[in-house]
């Protein structure tokens, strides 16, 4: 309606959440996964063979069973994003926005860059989501309490060192999967998925997503896992429609403290607790408002939810932004949890 934003200065706007149901319906699933390895930080997973890779602060790990992550290589910024191209070539983001492909910097069109996902297709076009033109990724909380929405998707055809842009405009796109005729992008501040062809042309095929969505990665089955890496909450939605109270908050308190999602918590007192009781009788409720989650939706070959895995409000494997099949296991990242999981596929069923 034209008038609407006229009547919800007068009576409000209702703040909704998509509840936890369906495919999403609550478990515990990654908190009672093994841990395939410890990894503070861990970030973007990617496999080559029966290889896995793993990102952590300024280096890029390879993880087996049995044995300490090992070093592949180290950078003077911490990594943002992580490919592997057919060829097994590593393609890694960097914080400062500088792009390494096989040990050697890669020439990109622009200054301002916010590398947050790469991925590879299948014929060797390498597809990059810029999720700022202003912040870092390391500043993704304060570009959602901005309301950005100055992101990008850019393409390097095969054979080509250029890149060039499909798509603008975008509120933090923070996942890529290359499909034979385009790309779907998870763009995580509208909680949605969308789909980009080779024109540019973009749709939207999963929508209304229960909380941020960050990397995908092709499934066994032909499906695709989804990475959520933080909840919404009705008291976080509110405080994105208060501009003053907002805009305050970000002036005056430090990010860790706001009143925003978060990839951990419950690991200071100076925490802002939200929308009710935390802990009844000194428990850790599991269905209270939280302001961080772990969540990996597995999707199917339609793009359409079918099951996820959870660590809820009481857990401890939150901000899970990465997860991937290898072997018939699939590895979820939990930046949160410092850890590296790993889950037989068909405990998602």
């Amino acid at each position: 309606m034209i008038f609407e934003p006229i009547l919800n200065f007068f009576r409000g706007k209702a703040v909704t959440i998509p509840p936890l149901d369906g495919a999403f319906r609550p478990n515990t699933r990654l908190d009672e996964a093994e841990v395939f390895a410890t990894l503070a930080d861990a970030d973007n997973l990617a496999t080559l063979g029966k290889a896995l890779f793993a990102s952590s602060g300024n280096a890029v790990y390879e993880i087996a069973a049995g044995a300490a992550p090992r070093v592949v290589e180290t950078f003077a910024a911490p990594v943002t994003a992580l490919a592997v191209s057919p060829s097994g070539e590593l393609a890694i983001g960097l914080e400062t926005g500088k792009l390494v492909i096989a040990g050697k910097e890669t020439e990109l069109p622009s200054t301002d860059r916010c590398i947050t996902a790469l991925a590879f297709g299948g014929d060797g076009a390498l597809w990059l989501a810029n999720g700022s033109a202003s912040r870092t990724p390391s500043m993704w909380s304060a570009d959602l309490m901005a309301h950005g929405q100055t992101g990008s998707v850019w393409k390097r055809d095969p054979g080509s060192t250029a890149f060039r842009e499909l798509a603008s405009g975008l509120a933090f796109p923070y996942g890529l999967h290359p499909t034979g005729d385009g790309v779907v992008v998870s763009e995580a501040w509208r909680h949605r998925l969308l789909r980009i062809d080779a024109n540019g042309k973009a749709e939207t095929v999963v929508d209304h997503l229960p909380g941020y969505p960050s990397r995908l990665s092709p499934a066994g089955d032909g499906g695709v896992w989804l990475s959520i890496f933080a909840p919404r909450n009705r008291l976080i939605e509110f405080i994105l429609q208060e501009e003053d109270y907002r805009q305050d908050m970000m002036a005056e308190v430090e990010p860790r403290y706001w009143i925003a999602p978060s990839l951990s918590s419950s690991r200071s007192f100076l925490e802002p607790l939200q929308c009710g009781g935390i802990k009844t009788m000194g428990v850790h409720k599991p269905w209270s408002p939280t302001r961080s989650y772990g969540l990996v939706v597995k999707l199917d070959a339609s793009l359409r939810p079918v099951s996820s895995l959870h660590s809820r409000a009481n857990g401890v494997r939150h901000g899970t932004c990465s997860a991937v099949e290898l072997g018939g296991r699939v590895y979820v990242a939990s930046r949160g949890g410092d850890a590296v999981l790993a889950i037989d596929p068909a405990e998602a069923a």
